[in-house]
C-alpha cells in the first residue's frame, strides 16, 4: 500500500485529523514558506500527530548496494508502531539551524528541498529525505544521480518552479518518477489531489505520495480533501 504524508501542516487539529485518517507522514514546513510553523509550534503539531509520543529514533543500514531498500524497511517498520512519523521540510538553511529546529521540534526527519548537497546532509542528525526537482529537462537519470547511498535516507520528488521549494500545486511528467522508481523507493509530490493521486500512482508506482496545496480550501488544510486523497492514495493500484 502506498504511503502518504501529508505536508505543510500547521494546526494541531489538523495533525490529529490527519493521522486519524491514515497518514504515515505528517510535513511540517520550516522553510521560508506562507506555511512556515515556529520550532514550539512544531512540536505541538508532532506530539499531536503522535498522540502524544516521542520522535522515533530510526537506525539505518550500513552502507551497501541495497541502501534505499534498506532504508524504506527501516522507515516502514517505525510506521508499524502505528502513528505517523513527523518530517520538517527545511531549504536554504544553515545545518546548525536545520538541527537545532529539528531537535526543538522533536522530529522523526528531516526532508531537504533547497538542493542540498550530500556534505550538506551527513551533517544532519536524522534520517534525510533529499528533494530532486523534476523539470522539462530533468530525466530519470537525473534522479538516479542523486540517490548517492550515504546521501539521504530517501528520495522525494517535485516539481522545479524556479525559486520555489513546493507547495506550488504544479504536476510534472510522472514518467520520469515511473523510470526512477523501478530502481529505489521514491516519494512523489507535485500537484496531487484527491482526483489524480489514484492516476498517479498508477503510473509511477511509488513507494509514498506528499500533498500540501492539493488539501487546502482558500489556503487552509481541508479535512474533507485530507480524508479524500488519504482514501484515494491507499485504495491506489501501485
Amino acid at each position: 500500500m502506498t504511503r502518504v504524508k501529508i505536508c505543510g501542516v500547521r494546526e494541531a487539529a489538523t495533525a490529529r485529523a490527519a493521522a486519524a485518517a491514515g497518514a504515515d507522514f505528517i510535513g511540517i514546513i520550516f522553510a521560508r514558506s506562507r506555511r512556515r510553523a515556529s520550532p514550539a509550534g512544531g512540536r505541538d503539531i508532532a506530539g499531536a500527530a503522535r498522540g502524544g509520543a516521542a520522535a522515533v529514533r530510526i537506525e539505518g543500514p550500513e552502507r551497501g548496494a541495497d541502501w534505499f531498500a534498506d532504508w524504506n524497511a527501516a522507515i516502514d517498520g517505525a510506521l508499524g508502531r502505528g502513528r505517523p512519523l513527523v518530517v520538517g521540510v527545511f531549504a536554504d538553511q544553515g545545518a546548525d539551524e536545520v538541527n537545532a529546529i529539528a531537535e526543538a521540534a522533536d522530529l522523526d526527519l528531516i526532508q531537504l528541498s533547497g538542493g542540498e548537497d550530500e556534505a550538506f546532509a551527513g551533517l544532519m542528525r536524522r534520517p534525510v529525505l533529499r528533494t530532486v526537482h523534476v523539470g522539462p529537462q530533468t530525466a530519470a537519470a537525473d534522479v538516479l544521480a542523486a540517490a548517492v547511498p550515504g546521501a539521504a535516507a530517501g528520495i522525494h520528488l517535485d516539481t522545479d518552479a524556479g525559486a520555489a521549494r513546493g507547495g506550488t500545486g504544479l504536476a510534472f511528467d510522472w514518467s520520469v518518477a515511473a523510470e526512477a522508481g523501478r530502481l529505489l523507493p521514491i516519494m512523489l509530490a507535485g500537484g496531487l489531489t484527491p482526483d489524480n493521486v489514484a492516476g498517479a500512482i498508477a503510473t509511477a508506482r511509488p513507494w509514498a505520495v506528499d500533498v500540501s496545496s492539493g488539501v487546502e480550501t482558500d489556503g487552509a488544510q481541508d479535512a474533507d480533501k485530507v480524508r479524500a486523497f488519504i482514501r484515494a492514495a491507499k485504495g491506489a493500484a501501485r
